[in-house]
């Protein structure tokens, strides 16, 4: 079947935007595709830092014929009816439909819309200009004289050419006939702008692959990376060093180069007092370089592997001098910037921080600083930490904001802050919590170990939580600018991992001036949206968690958790299943007849009536009592399971009872009796969970 190629030539696309665009341009193609009737083999994207291109192969030369029944108004209708009907129908009078007759509905008109099957290329070259032309750039330009005119073409930087053909294997394949822009698509492309700058002709995607490696460019960009990789292994080996792996530059560096070759520079060995993070940092961010370690050492060594964009003449040597400058350069920055923070305390640096603006109705960092550190001195000890320290950490762990070091690599905020305290002789654990109370930043982020980190970190994500709640920035949608979800996620982590109890409400609510209550309740109900996306990716199920929140009082996140694992564990047995069932039975039974009495049953039955009614009956309202009582006990001393187990008493008798009792009895106070005995196994269930929530 015929396949097609398509590459968008144009000048250098940023690194970052070029994943995403190949896969922008797949879907988009792809779906226009599809919503045509037309489908396919399999589909890839590919970008270069000059190119996309798109290969899609087993695409049916020709669309099916398409035919469509579309039922209009009845006969006799009104005249705009009939005119809307015919309109959508592309029909020029009734006497192109026909009449139907339904038994129910009467007569109504039909059309029978038959359209031929299209030639795919010319359905390609119907949607690709609408498709290159509404690109979804994050960022795109105009240029050159059309950039003046209204709805000219944007692209991310000035497009150059357009390769377009489709046709199969074994014969020479169409040009796909569509320009945009005055740029018409054709068979003509470019490989590397400097290896191979001249143009030349491909006509499908097995010949265009192996033609653009002869013009010096790497197609895809997987192919690129590990070639960048395998090469610089093999260089450091060589020189008995090991790299220093970087898997985000890695991607970036793969996302500049077209024909990466890799070469190794050097730099002199006193640059090496520098933090090695910073060193890092600096060669990262300024030059794209991978740095290198001694063999078998986490000790850096005086060099760094740089990845170019072309074959030298001269083997390299010009490039990685000019790379060696500049990183020399940098270097003496860093040197500086490193001996300029050292002769400064963190401690006399926060007056620094009462001039910088937090959030305009949050205030200062200073302010923040001094709400933070309150706050991990109360949490310390809920997490085993001293109060003293816990305070002191959260008190310095933002000094470092305002250093030489941080001001040029923000990446580096709370690691040169533990290597300044450190310096100045801090306490072990508050110099470590100032680095760690950030963590956990992501889901593969490790949650701290050490209780004065916990203390800070989790009074850092507090104080972020309640602050932006209290004035009501709360994340919406997809927008979430203050990561919120992500501080959520931390203090969730921190308190499951490290098994900490807490009362999240306690320590919310005093932020809380105005409408108190029901804000601490919103952001209690944002913590259980969090916990049920943690706790799914654990296997657990989201309607357990609504349960147990449904429940007054859930603010330990950490009973949350082992009630939600014990309630699954009950639910999977025979025993939970059956209860379960009966619940929602005696539910529907309440909710029906409370309906048509126009009252709640939420009195407690009288159990002397009970007694004498049927046997079931009776040992219904026996098993409730003891069941209830048992399993508040258990609960109250947070023994989960066993107040599964009291539930799981009832299963019994509350089968017998549905086999054997009529619940509307003819008598009114029997029956009465009987939905209060209902009403107490809601209850009774209350005690563990609000089975309501629980789906199945």
């Amino acid at each position: 079947m015929p396949d097609l190629l398509l590459e968008l030539l144009s000048e250098e696309i940023p690194a970052r935007m070029q994943r995403r665009a190949a896969e922008d341009l797949k879907k988009l193609v792809t779906d226009a595709l599809v919503e045509r009737g037309f489908l396919y083999e399999g589909a890839k994207a590919f970008a270069t830092p000059r190119r996309l291109a798109l290969h899609i192969a087993g695409l049916p030369a020709r669309g099916e014929a398409v035919r469509e029944e579309r039922r209009g108004p009845r006969v006799g209708a009104p005249e705009a009816a009939v005119q809307g009907f015919l309109k959508s129908a592309g029909l020029s009078s009734l006497d192109q439909a026909t009449t139907v007759t339904d038994p129910k509905k009467g007569e109504f008109y039909l059309a029978v819309i038959e359209r031929p099957g299209r030639e795919t290329l010319d359905v390609l070259a119907e949607i690709l200009p609408g498709i290159i032309k509404s690109f979804p750039w994050p960022k795109s330009m105009r240029w050159g004289a059309a950039s003046a005119q209204p709805g000219s073409l944007r692209w991310v930087r000035p497009l150059q050419s357009i390769v377009a053909t489709f046709g199969p294997e074994t014969e020479t394949p169409d040009v796909v006939p569509f320009a945009v822009e005055g740029i018409s698509a054709g068979t003509t492309t470019r490989g590397h702008r400097f290896l191979s700058p001249e143009p030349f002709e491909v006509r499908r995607f097995d010949d265009y692959v192996p033609a653009l490696e002869r013009a010096d460019v790497i197609l895809d960009a997987d192919r690129r990376k590990d070639i960048i990789l395998h090469d610089a292994k093999d260089l450091a080996f060589a020189r008995g060093l090991d790299l220093v792996e970087d898997e985000g530059l890695l991607e970036e560096v793969a996302g500049l180069v077209e024909r990466p070759v890799v070469l190794m520079g050097s730099f002199e060995e006193r640059f090496l007092e520098i933090p090695a993070e910073a060193i890092r940092a600096t060669i990262r961010a300024n030059q794209k370089c991978f740095v290198l370690r001694k063999s078998g050492s986490e000790e850096l060594a005086p060099a760094f592997l740089l990845v170019s964009n072309l074959v030298a003449s001269d083997g390299g040597a010009a490039i990685t001098a000019g790379n060696e400058r500049v990183v020399r350069a940098r270097l003496s920055d860093a040197r500086f910037f490193w001996e300029t923070d050292k002769a400064t305390k963190l401690e006399d640096r926060l007056p620094k921080l009462d001039a910088i603006v937090f959030h305009e109705k949050l205030g200062t960092q200073g302010e923040r600083v001094a709400r933070i550190a309150a706050l991990a001195k109360d949490i310390a000890p809920l997490v085993g930490a001293d109060p003293a320290l816990a305070e002191r950490a959260a008190r310095l762990a933002k000094a470092d904001l305002v250093t030489e070091m941080v001001g040029e690599f923000p990446e580096l905020q709370g690691l040169m802050g533990r290597k300044y305290a450190e310096l100045q002789g801090e306490h072990p654990s508050v110099a470590a919590a100032i680095e760690e109370h950030y963590k956990p930043v992501g889901p593969s982020d490790r949650v701290p170990t050490d209780p004065v980190s916990i203390a800070a970190a989790l009074a850092d994500k507090l104080d972020t939580l309640a602050g932006f709640w209290s004035i009501d920035e709360k994340p919406t949608g997809s927008k979430d600018p203050y990561a919120l979800r992500r501080a959520a996620l931390g203090v969730i982590r921190a308190v499951i991992e490290r098994s900490l109890r807490l009362s999240l409400a306690s320590l919310v609510a005093p932020r809380f001036a105005n409408a108190g209550t029901e804000r601490t309740a919103d952001l209690l109900a944002f913590f259980a949206d969090r916990l049920k996306v943690y706790l799914r990716d654990q296997g657990a199920r989201h309607d357990l968690i609504d349960a147990v929140f449904a429940l007054p009082g859930q603010d330990d996140l950490l009973l949350v958790v082992r009630r939600v694992e014990a309630l699954g564990a009950f639910l999977a047995t025979d025993d939970g299943k059956n209860l379960l069932a009966g619940y929602k039975r005696a539910a529907n039974i309440l909710r029906i007849e409370e309906k048509k009495d126009g009252r709640a049953y939420d009195a407690a039955p009288d159990a002397a009536l009970a007694a004498s009614g049927e046997p079931e009956e009776r040992a219904l309202a026996e098993a409730l009592t003891a069941a209830r009582e048992e399993a508040s006990a258990a609960v109250a001393a947070e023994d989960f399971s066993g107040a599964m187990r009291a539930l799981s008493r009832l299963r019994a008798p509350v089968d017998a009872f549905f086999e054997k009792v009529t619940v509307n009895a003819d008598d009114p106070a029997l029956r009465r009796n009987r939905l209060l005995l209902l009403n107490a196994l809601r209850a009774a269930t209350r005690e563990v969970a609000e089975f309501s929530r629980i789906e199945g």
